[in-house]
């Protein structure tokens, strides 16, 4: 099984309609973030649209969690306990993982996302080891 343990940087997110058509590249193509898990069970993720500047009534996308996880070898739970969106405090949040030229993948459940559902993958390239 692979490890997860280090520090990770976002390289790349994808996202996919209902019907597997590609979307718009989520935080408007210039995603930026970090995963970081320990080798005793915690992680902290943050990820933001790194656009300079954005168009005209367009928020900047942010979400930041924290907490302690358990990893399978394909799938990552956190149990949050600290996060920018106070109703992820106390859920799991669940993500498959694979690990595909030499990125780690992870891949949130299908949600609401500024109005339409998508599936995301974020792509994330270990930059640093624990």
């Amino acid at each position: 099984m692979a490890s997860i343990v280090g520090t990770w940087r976002l390289v790349r997110a994808v996202a996919r309609d209902a019907d597997g058509k590609d979307l718009p590249e989520p935080y408007g193509g210039q995603g930026m973030g970090r995963v970081m898990f320990s080798a005793d069970g915690r992680m902290m993720a943050v990820v933001c649209d790194g656009r300079h500047a954005l168009p005209p009534d367009v928020a900047r996308e942010y979400s930041s969690y924290c907490g302690s996880y358990t990893f399978d070898g394909s799938r990552l739970v956190t149990r949050v306990d600290a996060a920018s969106d106070s109703s992820r405090i106390g859920s799991d949040q669940v993500r498959d993982v694979r690990f595909e030229d030499g990125c780690m993948v992870l891949r949130p459940p299908t949600r609401a996302y500024g109005g339409s559902v998508a599936q995301r993958e974020l792509y994330w390239e270990k930059i640093a080891a624990v």
